[in-house]
């Protein structure tokens, strides 16, 4: 019967937790028992036995509490008692626990029945064990195994891919067993098992390319799997063999049989195999790179006992096989990660070659995806977000963002969005992403996406019913009828090669950061130190400009005062453009002086009562007759953190541009206002002058806040054009922002947008004395007042 569901990201619902909690501790590998078709003795150094199955009756004829204290030889014989003696000195040698050691097969006198018998010891954590179990002959074990393996070793260097091999596998460990249904199948990381390839006797059910659900095989057991190699369970109707005493002698607990063959299993595991139609199981553990990978699985449907050699045999074809996995998963893996390092190489050059590797990274979109096989990244640098392919829209990726700085990792990654990133949930079209810190602290990310691929999965039986709690114990599922599962949010998962390759690009963009680092800091050296000369020039040419020009307005007035009368009309007007021109040149000198000092100037913040000083502006800074014809509309303003002085200079320009560019309305309109600032201006407060003046035209306005730029002819209106540039260097210095909006003739407004929590420049230290007035000289440039009267200022607002 074909049974159908649709799971959500996590696939198919897991099983009651509670329940899968309570199989997950069932204590398999201390079970107290052996499965009785052999015995098992636990012996001292001196091979005295101190613990032996129940069942050594059957076999010994002598009860198992008369076999306590009396030396191995006594029951097996003196020749295999040496044979077992001498296995375990020398496994005393060795420095692994828990490795089995096969001493010979042996015919014991008196046992019961009469036959070949294998002896198998090994130790773990100190404690020794020795093993007896039926074998096929008495000659050696190896010379047997040999042509079967030499066998298989040709065959497999054939085949070309992991599915061949396991096919190959399935068919012969079928042949050398006889077992009526051969399995292999690999787990996931999440502990389900796949099968990949089988080999069946007619009227066994196929399960070729089905899921088996990790709760079948719980993480315990995969454990031991991954220890003890093989496990063999001859018939799953059997009755154990408990342990005579109960707790080992020497440590007082019940014994660890983990590597013990003839361990007896979990009783759900044993209905698990009735309920499946097997009586008879036999598995051996594929390891690669010391994980369990996968499992070879016989089946049979009635009870079935393969001897020792075979075992041992079908033991070691799995060994080969887990060689052959593991090189050809390490040489696929290497040629992935060389194909991956070469496409990175190429990205990494041509960012190398540009001047901006996020426009590099941007534009080179195929180099950008291929090589973490995405469908679309984002790129967030400097506050700057980039979309490439299929993403997230900008507000989710700025959510993610938010996510990411919470994390420790460098690289972040998950294979089912929605469910492990909230932020994602409102994106179907995004299922997995891989995500590289390049900086935590400024918020510098690259992230790639991966989309829904919708999986079609075969269980052998419903997954969300494994197991269900009966009275005292655990039960498992009943039905092993095909289950398809199509599972949705999931992308492809990462490989731990792009996971690898993500932090060798995250390395590259450091290095690449770094040297563009180094390089504009001694660019900003030498730009620092041609500043440095020119801000001394300018002083200089300004300070030694000053006198001439003041000597030439002197003279000319004193010109016009003595000798004016006698001059003609036009010399009249000569002397004056020339007083004019003298007059707007020393004006010019100042403006040009102080914001030359702007740059230097030391900033005091402190909290400043915006709405007071705007008034104070109206009042002291606007001529009085221009002052009185306008229609002020000023709004309460919000205090800011900020420098009074240098913030009052740039009000005082902006708000004297609006009464300036607004004098020929007939009615001059002029508001000032304050808004919370939205968007990249969060935190801020954005304050605002208004006219209703001449305007300008929009082409023009990166050139509005230039030094010496005017958007008006002279004789419309007067000024030297740098009353702007000191507004906007102001406020940059203050960790803000300035703009302006306008239209020919229909006005222009300005807007001033400044952090509400003030952010010291580096290196910030109190005023001294010199400081102090160079400060405030440098604040007067633009408003057009002098230091007495900014020091007199300065000190009735207490400062």
């Amino acid at each position: 019967m074909d049974k159908t569901s649709t799971a959500g990201a996590t696939g198919s619902d897991t099983p009651n937790a509670t329940i899968q909690a309570e199989c997950a501790r069932e204590p398999i590998h201390i079970p107290g028992g052996i499965q009785p078709h052999g015995v098992f003795f636990g012996v001292d150094a001196h091979c005295h036995i101190l613990q032996v199955s129940a069942n050594v009756e059957q076999f010994a004829h002598l009860a198992p509490q008369a076999c306590l204290g009396r030396a191995l030889s006594d029951l097996l014989g003196q020749h295999a008692s040496e044979r077992a003696s001498a296995g375990l000195k020398q496994l005393a040698q060795l420095a692994r626990d828990g490795t089995a050691l096969h001493v010979g097969n042996v015919v014991i006198e008196g046992w019961t029945p009469r036959g070949p018998l294998a002896i198998v010891v090994h130790r773990y954590e100190g404690l020794l064990f020795v093993e007896v179990e039926p074998a096929q002959d008495t000659a050696d074990v190896f010379s047997t195994m040999y042509p079967l393996v030499r066998s298989f070793v040709t065959e497999v260097q054939t085949m070309r891919t992991v599915e061949q091999l396991c096919q190959f596998a399935a068919t012969e460990i079928a042949r050398i067993t006889g077992f009526g249904r051969t399995l292999v199948y690999q787990f996931d990381e999440e502990g389900h098992g796949n099968v990949l390839a089988e080999a069946l006797e007619a009227g066994y059910p196929s399960y070729l390319n089905q899921h088996f659900p990790a709760s079948d095989i719980p993480a315990q057991a995969r454990e031991l799997y991954r220890k003890n190699r093989i496990r063999l369970i001859s018939n799953a109707n059997y009755e154990a063999a408990p342990l005579v005493p109960m707790l080992h002698p020497a440590t007082g607990r019940p014994t660890d049989l983990t590597y013990a063959s003839l361990r007896s299993v979990s009783p759900v595991h044993l209905q698990y195999m009735r309920n499946m139609g097997t009586l008879a199981s036999m598995s051996m553990s594929i390891v690669v790179d010391d994980k369990l990978w996968g499992l070879i699985s016989c089946h049979h449907a009635t009870p079935r006992l393969p001897p020792f050699e075979v075992r041992t045999a079908c033991e070691h074809v799995a060994q080969i096989v887990s060689l052959q996995i593991e090189a050809r998963e390490t040489q696929a893996e290497a040629q992935y990660r060389l194909e991956l390092r070469r496409m990175l190489s190429t990205l990494l050059s041509s960012m190398a070659n540009t001047d901006s590797f996020v426009e590099a990274l941007v534009s080179d979109a195929s180099g950008l995806l291929g090589f973490t096989r995405s469908s679309g990244a984002a790129v967030i640098f400097e506050g700057r977000t980039s979309l490439v392919g299929m993403t997230p829209d900008e507000h989710s990726v700025r959510a993610l963002v938010d996510w990411l700085d919470d994390q420790s990792e460098d690289v972040v990654l998950s294979d089912r969005a929605s469910q492990d990133c909230p932020a994602l949930s409102d994106s179907p079209d995004v299922a997995g992403f891989l995500a590289v810190s390049i900086s935590k602290i400024y918020r510098n990310y690259v992230i790639w996406f991966r989309r829904e691929v919708v999986q079609t999965i075969e269980w052998a039986g419903d997954p969300r019913a494994k197991l269900t709690g009966l009275a005292a114990s655990l039960s498992p599922r009943m039905s092993f009828d095909t289950w398809t599962d199509v599972v949705r949010n999931r992308s492809l998962p990462w490989r731990a090669a792009e996971r690898e390759i993500a932090l060798e690009f995250r390395a590259a963009v450091l290095g690449i950061v770094l040297r563009r680092a180094e390089e504009i800091a001694q660019l900003a050296t030498e730009l620092g130190r041609a500043n440095h000369e020119l801000e001394g020039f300018s002083y200089t040419v300004s300070h030694d400009l000053r006198a001439p020009l003041r000597h030439v307005v002197s003279f000319a007035d004193l010109l016009g005062q003595i000798d004016g009368e006698k001059l003609s009309e036009r010399g009249r007007g000569y002397l004056q453009r020339i007083v004019t021109s003298a007059r707007f040149g020393g004006r010019l000198v100042d403006d040009l002086l102080s914001f030359a000092q702007l740059g230097r100037a030391v900033l005091r913040p402190h909290t400043v009562d915006v709405h007071a000083l705007v008034h104070t502006v109206v009042q002291n800074d606007i001529d009085e007759h221009a002052s009185a014809r306008v229609r002020w509309r000023i709004a309460a303003l919000p205090p800011i953190e900020a420098d009074h002085v240098f913030l009052h200079v740039a009000f005082a320009n902006v708000m004297s541009n609006a009464v300036k560019f607004s004098g020929q309305r007939e009615q001059p309109d002029i508001e000032v206002g304050a808004e919370d600032g939205s968007g990249e201006l969060v935190g801020h407060v954005v304050y605002f002058v208004r006219d209703n003046g001449v305007g300008f035209d929009m082409r023009y306005v990166d050139k509005l806040f230039g030094v010496f730029q005017r958007l008006h002819v002279n004789d419309q209106f007067d000024g030297t054009g740098i009353g702007l540039a000191n507004v906007r260097r102001i406020v940059e210095r203050h960790g803000g922002r300035a703009w302006a909006e306008g239209a020919p003739d229909r006005g222009a407004t300005f807007y001033m947008a400044l952090p509400k929590q003030f952010r010291p420049e580096s290196g910030v230290r109190r005023d001294t004395a010199a400081s102090a007035l160079a400060r405030l000289a440098a604040g007067t440039g633009g408003a057009g007042h002098d230091i007495g009267q900014l020091i007199r200022r300065s000190e009735q607002d207490g400062k």
